[in-house]
């Protein structure tokens, strides 16, 4: 039986790649940092098999105890300060959880591995975000990084670094450079979430307006339980590399509103959405689609949900959540 251990494992990413592992027949280890982790009740109540762990991505000794504990074949690094908004408020933890934390989770990879460094496959959880003020439409593995958000700076830090482990130590160590990826899982401080969940809570009458910020940026939106087995599929490779994982189509967070209204019956939504400038970025990232036809030939990897699908799984999810909850 494989096993597998997972820092970030509370995420929604987290969620969805156990799930994947578990049904690939892997026994799987989870990394909760503290003992009184709110998100806890959630892990063990959506995958009661996995074996958690206390660890902290900025306490180098609690990953190598979390390593001996669990012996992994494979380990995935999801664990980050993740909201990008929240990375100006607090530059420094995001710098140290997001960027400093790849460094200590690729050192006790390699203290634990010994003299087979490649022998534990490790995965590093790269973002789009690192792309920033894009230099190629689509991007792609090589397109030049220019992040424009301390998360994103802290990203291309980690994802530099398990690229210099992979040619210093000879580790099987890959990068995922996901765009961005959504489900009813997504916490509600993300904007596709919000949008989700103020859309039900409209339709329902339990809400009467959604406050944005800027409604022209466009993303490249997938499905995360399509993306995580992206991530599985990288490290069954021979060798460790980089790779995007992205579905070619761009959307703007207007387009988002009006998926996610239009299936509630609401076609004029602007009298219930109000633009505010606390919500703007001090610095936006404008346009990001990616180019995942590496990831397509040599993963075979390929997005199943559509776009308008997944606006739809998430509003349907939510409403349902408010209608139990009623």
């Amino acid at each position: 039986m494989p096993r597998a251990l997972i820092t970030g494992i509370t995420g929604q990413d987290g969620l969805y790649l156990a799930e994947l592992l578990f049904a690939k027949g892997y026994q799987v280890h989870g990394v909760i940092r503290g003992q009184n982790n709110p998100k806890r009740a959630l892990v063990e109540a959506t995958v009661p098999e996995v074996i958690l762990h206390t660890g902290d991505l900025t306490d180098l000794s609690s990953l190598l105890r979390a390593m001996s504990s669990a012996q992994p074949d494979e380990v995935y690094n999801l664990g980050a300060v993740s909201f990008v908004a929240y990375s100006w408020e607090n530059a420094h933890l995001t710098t140290e959880v997001t960027g400093t934390g790849v460094l200590n989770m690729l050192d006790a990879v390699r203290l634990y591995a010994g003299d087979e460094p490649s022998r534990v496959r490790f995965y590093q959880a790269s973002s789009s975000e690192m792309f920033g003020k894009a230099h190629d439409v689509p991007q792609h593995e090589k397109t030049l990084l220019w992040p424009r958000s301390p998360y994103g700076v802290a990203k291309v830090f980690g994802h530099y670094m398990t690229i210099n482990y992979r040619e210093s130590y000879g580790m099987h160590a890959s990068s995922g450079i996901l765009f961005n990826h959504e489900s009813p899982r997504r916490g509600p401080e993300f904007v596709t979430r919000k949008i989700s969940l103020a859309v039900a809570s409209i339709a329902l009458g339990l809400q009467s307006e959604l406050v944005m910020g800027n409604l022209e940026a466009s993303r490249d939106w997938g499905f995360a339980g399509d993306y995580v087995e992206g991530m599985w599929r990288m490290l069954q490779q021979p060798r460790g590399d980089d790779y995007v994982l992205a579905t070619g189509h761009t959307h703007t967070i207007r387009d988002f509103l009006d998926a996610a209204f239009a299936h509630v019956g609401i076609a004029d939504w602007e009298r219930y959405v109000r633009q505010d400038p606390q919500f703007m970025r001090p610095a936006e990232v404008d346009l990001l689609v990616g180019d995942a036809s590496k990831a397509r030939d040599i993963l075979g990897w390929r997005p199943t949900v559509s776009f308008g699908e997944l606006v739809a799984m998430m509003v349907d999810a939510d409403l349902a959540a408010l209608k139990a909850s009623s």
